[in-house]
């Protein structure tokens, strides 16, 4: 892949995700984020305006969303354009050579798995390397971060091995630069993209402050801190029925 190949994709990807982003930030509803979010919390912290506990709502709930969009829509593109996409459960793409036969699954970062996700990622190798017994090729199972540092070779009890950062991509590309690429060249995309985040995060704190207010606050002004968490954990409140997809 060439320079311009290689910035070509990544502002593609780029797109990709401020598109998904934004979709994400213009059709959240305050309700659906304030009964996954701890009301006990905000009122132990001393939060005392509705304007604080909707920009606590909104980065906390898009902090989380765009790690995993980023993952999806940037990461596993470049990944991907290095190797032949996969349709097996639990593995994003496959590398063959003359000898080797590398299955990858893709993650943003060295999150720490519990015993039952180890497992199954496990599980998903094991199965695509009982398929693949008649290749007559080693079977290399890896599991690679696109960022952090972790590296850990296969065990007895783990038929993939890890690796991350600057080590994964040095493997997948051949380029020991090629983590650094990967944020050189996106360039002032970044920058150019975020004018019209930034006018649609005012129309979300807008749209979330008035609605609080009209729900959850007295006539004074105060927080109503009962409804709230009557809202939020009241065994007699139903749940609001989703929106429909367009």
């Amino acid at each position: 892949m060439t320079s311009l190949e290689l910035e070509n994709l990544i502002h593609q990807s780029l797109d990709n995700f401020y598109k998904r982003r934004l979709e994400k930030l213009t059709g959240l509803e305050l309700k659906d984020t304030l009964r996954k979010k701890n009301p006990y919390l905000f009122r132990a912290i001393g939060i005392q305006k509705a304007s604080e506990i909707v920009e606590a709502l909104l980065q906390a709930y898009m902090s989380s969303s765009d790690e995993t969009i980023f993952g999806d829509a940037f990461f596993e593109p470049v990944v991907k354009s290095f190797g032949v996409y996969s349709s097996g459960e639990g593995v994003d793409v496959i590398i063959e050579t003359p000898t080797v036969y590398k299955a990858i699954a893709v993650k943003s970062g060295p999150n720490i798995f519990n015993s039952s996700q180890a497992k199954r990622m496990n599980d998903e190798f094991s199965a695509m390397r009982s398929r693949m017994h008649k290749v007559q090729k080693q079977f290399d199972a890896l599991l690679g971060h696109c960022y952090g540092r972790k590296q850990s070779p296969a065990t007895s009890k783990r038929i993939y091995r890890i690796s991350a950062g600057q080590a994964f991509w040095q493997e997948l590309t051949g380029d020991s630069d090629f983590y650094l690429k990967l944020l050189h060249f996106m360039r002032d995309y970044p920058v150019q993209h975020r004018v019209l985040f930034e006018q649609e995060w005012a129309k979300a704190v807008n749209r979330f402050e008035r609605e609080f207010l009209i729900d959850f606050s007295t006539p004074d002004g105060s927080k109503d801190w009962d409804k709230l968490l009557r809202f939020n954990s009241g065994s007699d409140q139903p749940r609001a029925p989703r929106k429909p997809k367009p």
